[in-house]
């Protein structure tokens, strides 16, 4: 193996550390206190905001475990990315849903749109590199 290669290896598996160490905690909070996250729950999807609020919980828990653990990281990787882009939805709707609230609010839910692509960048080189 190169020497690249190992340094990307090495990246990716932090990457995975740290990504799955955020998705316990999110999905943990989604599972004890929904209702913050049920407000982004777009109102064309079936079924009650509750369900979509607890499901994204678990399934935060289900790719954090992937990546948490190294056998399976590569398709923690891919998960982390299907979950990144799935929710990407939600934050255009508080951005959305923001918009006559005070500049600051909205400045916070314009700034989730943006962090949403290193995130999914980061899901990619897990996946290629785990």
């Amino acid at each position: 193996m190169t020497k690249k290669l190992l340094q990307q290896r090495k990246s990716a598996h932090k990457s995975a550390l740290f990504t799955g160490l955020a998705l316990t905690g999110m999905g943990a909070l989604h599972l004890v206190k929904p209702e913050p996250f049920e407000r982004l729950i777009p109102t064309q999807l079936p079924g009650t905001a509750r369900d979509w609020a607890i499901g994204s919980g678990y399934a935060e828990l289900a790719t954090a475990a992937l990546l948490l653990v190294p056998a399976t990281r590569k398709l923690g990787g891919i998960a982390a990315t299907a979950l990144f882009i799935g929710v990407w939805p939600g934050n255009m709707k508080m951005a959305w849903d923001w918009r006559h609230r005070p500049l600051e609010k909205q400045l916070i839910s314009l700034g989730r749109l943006p962090l949403q692509l290193p995130m999914i960048a980061s899901a990619v080189k897990i996946a290629k590199y785990a």
